[in-house]
C-alpha cells in the first residue's frame, strides 16, 4: 500500500501545479487585456498605443498556446508514468538482450528521441507560426532543420560519454553493496565537472556551430564598451556581435565561459536598435551581475541543488515504492535517472517564486552597478526601446510578475532606476 500514498502525493502535486499555472495564467490574461488600451503614463512619451497594444497581444497569444501546449505535457507526463509509457519502453529495451550499460544507453535516448518528436509540434508552431505572426521570426525552415540536426548531432557527441560515465558509477538497485555507498556522490561530481567544462568550452567550440560571432568593429560603441571595461577592471577574451537577426529580431546582449575565455556577445539586433550610450549601459548592467558575484553565486547554487539532488536520489534508489508509486514495476539505475529527472520538477516548482524574488533582486543591484559606471538615464531608454523591439508587455499581473518574473516588470524597474538617476 505504500506505493499507493506516493501514487496520491505524485497527484495531488501535479494537479496543484497545473491549477496555479493556469489560474496565474489566466489571471495575466486578464490584467494584460484590461490595460491593453491605455499606455501607462510613465512610458507614453516613448511607447504609441499601436506598440503597447502589440506587446499585449502578443502575450495574451503566448499565453493561450503556452495552455495548449501545456494541457498536452500534462498527459503526456501521464502518459510516460502512469499510464505505463516507461514500462513500455523498458520492456521492448530490454528485449534487446543488450549489457546494462548499453541498454541504460538505449533506453535514455530513445525517450530522448520520443520527446523530441512530441515537442516538435510546439517548436514549429512557436517559430512559424507565433513568431511570424507578429514579425520576429526570421528562422527559415532549412535553419530551423540545421539546428536540429545540429543540436542532436551534440547530444550524442556529448551526451552519450556523459551519460555512460553516470550510469557505470550508480548500482544496480538491487545490488548496492556492489559499489560504493557514496555513489551518488561520484555521480554528481562527474556532472559537475562536465558542467565547468562546458562553461569554458561552449563559447569557442559548441556556440559557433549555430551563429556567427565577428569582432566588433571599430567605432564609438567599441570606445565606450573597451573604456566601461577598462574603469570596472574586466578582463574579457574579445568583443563579439552574433548574426542573432538570421533567426530573430529580439535583441539581447551576455557573457559568456569563465576565466581568460570570458567573451561579451551583442547581438546584431542590439547593435542597430541602441545607440552607443545605451549599448553601453546594456553591458554595464550585465558586467554587475559579474562583479556583484552573481554568476558565481548562481553557478554554486546550482551545483548544491544538483548535490542535493542526487542525495535524494541516492535515498530513493533502493525504495521499490519510487517506482511503482510513479507507475514502474521494475527498477534500474537508468529508470531511477530517468523517473527522477522527470517528477522531480513537479515538485520543486512550488520554489519557483522564491528563486524568481532572489533573481530580481539581482537585477536591481546590476541596475545599480551601471547606474555607478554608467548612465541610469541611458538603460532607461535603453529597456523601453526592447521593451518595444521584443513587444514586452508594459502591464504584466502583479501575482503572475511576483512568482514567475526573473526580471523586475518595466514600471517597477523604470522607477528604481529614475531614482537612481536623481540621487546620482
Amino acid at each position: 500500500m505504500e506505493f499507493k500514498t506516493v501514487t496520491i502525493v505524485f497527484l495531488i502535486f501535479l494537479m496543484a501545479k497545473e491549477i496555479i499555472e493556469f489560474f496565474l495564467d489566466l489571471k495575466n490574461r486578464s490584467y494584460v487585456m484590461a490595460h491593453r488600451d491605455a499606455v501607462p503614463d510613465k512610458f507614453k512619451d516613448q511607447v504609441s498605443l499601436e506598440e503597447h497594444q502589440k506587446a499585449a497581444d502578443y502575450t495574451v497569444a503566448k499565453i493561450k498556446i503556452g495552455q495548449v501546449f501545456n494541457f498536452i505535457n500534462f498527459f503526456v507526463l501521464l502518459a510516460w508514468t502512469l499510464g505505463g509509457g516507461f514500462e513500455l519502453l523498458d520492456r521492448w529495451v530490454r528485449g534487446l538482450e543488450m549489457s546494462s550499460l548499453y541498454t541504460g544507453l538505449i533506453f535514455i535516448f530513445a525517450y530522448g528521441g520520443i520527446s523530441l518528436l512530441i515537442g516538435l509540434p510546439q517548436s514549429l508552431y512557436s517559430t512559424f507560426v507565433l513568431e511570424e505572426k507578429f514579425g520576429f521570426n526570421k528562422t527559415t525552415p532549412a535553419i530551423f532543420i540545421k539546428d536540429m540536426i545540429k543540436g542532436l548531432l551534440l547530444g550524442v557527441i556529448i551526451g552519450a560519454p556523459l551519460m555512460a560515465l553516470i550510469l557505470w558509477i550508480m548500482p544496480n538497485p538491487g545490488d548496492v553493496m556492489s559499489k560504493a555507498s557514496y555513489w551518488w556522490l561520484w555521480a554528481w561530481s562527474v556532472l559537475t565537472a562536465f558542467q565547468l567544462i562546458m562553461l569554458w568550452a561552449y563559447p569557442v567550440l559548441i556556440a559557433p556551430l549555430f551563429n556567427k560571432f565577428s569582432p566588433m568593429e571599430e567605432g564609438d560603441v567599441k570606445n565606450k564598451v573597451l573604456a566601461l571595461l577598462d574603469r570596472t577592471g574586466f578582463t574579457s577574451n574579445g568583443l563579439f556581435v552574433m548574426d542573432a537577426s538570421m533567426r530573430s529580431s529580439h535583441g539581447n546582449a551576455y557573457f559568456t565561459g569563465f576565466g581568460k575565455n570570458k567573451r561579451i556577445v551583442f547581438f546584431d539586433t542590439l547593435i542597430k536598435t541602441l545607440d552607443a550610450g545605451e549599448v553601453e549601459s546594456v553591458l554595464a548592467h550585465e558586467l554587475g551581475h559579474y562583479k556583484r558575484k552573481h554568476v558565481l553565486k548562481g553557478l554554486i547554487k546550482a551545483m548544491l541543488l544538483s548535490l542535493v539532488g542526487f542525495f535524494i536520489l541516492g535515498k530513493v534508489f533502493t525504495w521499490l515504492p519510487f517506482y511503482q508509486g510513479h507507475g514502474v514495476t521494475l527498477p534500474s539505475d537508468y529508470m531511477a535517472l530517468l523517473l527522477f529527472s522527470m517528477v522531480s520538477g513537479i515538485y520543486t516548482f512550488f520554489l519557483t517564486p522564491l528563486n524568481a524574488f532572489v533573481s530580481r533582486k539581482y537585477e536591481f543591484e546590476a541596475d545599480q552597478f551601471a547606474s555607478e559606471n554608467a548612465s541610469a538615464s541611458k538603460l532607461i531608454t535603453a529597456l523601453v526601446k526592447l521593451y518595444k523591439d521584443n513587444a514586452s508587455t508594459l502591464t504584466p499581473d502583479p501575482t503572475y510578475s511576483a512568482y514567475y518574473y526573473s526580471h523586475p516588470p518595466a514600471l517597477e524597474r523604470v522607477k528604481f532606476l529614475e531614482k537612481l538617476s536623481s540621487n546620482g
